[in-house]
């Protein structure tokens, strides 16, 4: 049986955030706010469906998807581009593709005892998240 995501995540380390953007070609100015939030993940998982949403001060963003289905993505938390998605499991992992204007795009979500580990990537640009699990 693959790992529970569901719960409530708030960010407690972001490395290479600002590179990550810079890769995405978002701008200076977004990039500045962006780089002082804090984001809150709550997650909803019913098997292989899922429903993550991300809450910030500056913008929101939901995405739902269904392991192993691809699907259409605009990211409009970043950079409001139109992606090709699919995200499948590894082992425990979950592992997410996008396909679309920018090379090797996509993230990888895993958890490690009471903290969640996100790594985001674009090109040659890898940022790392953790999030701790809400009381």
């Amino acid at each position: 049986m693959p790992t529970d995501y569901s719960g409530t995540w708030d960010m407690t380390s972001n490395e290479n955030f600002e590179s990550y953007m810079v890769a995405l070609g978002i701008d200076f100015a977004t990039r500045k706010i962006a780089n002082m939030l804090k984001p809150q993940k709550v997650i909803e998982q019913d098997g292989d469906s899922f429903t993550i949403k991300t809450f910030t001060t500056f913008k929101n963003y939901t995405v739902s998807f269904k392991i192993g289905e691809e699907f259409e993505e605009v990211t409009k938390a970043m950079d409001n581009r139109k992606v090709q998605t699919v995200v499948n499991w590894d082992n425990d992992k979950l592992v997410c593709v996008q396909k679309g204007e920018k090379k090797n795009r996509g993230w990888t979500h895993w958890i490690e005892g009471d903290e969640l580990y996100l790594e985001i990537t674009c090109g040659d640009k890898v940022c790392k998240q953790i999030y701790k699990r809400s009381a």
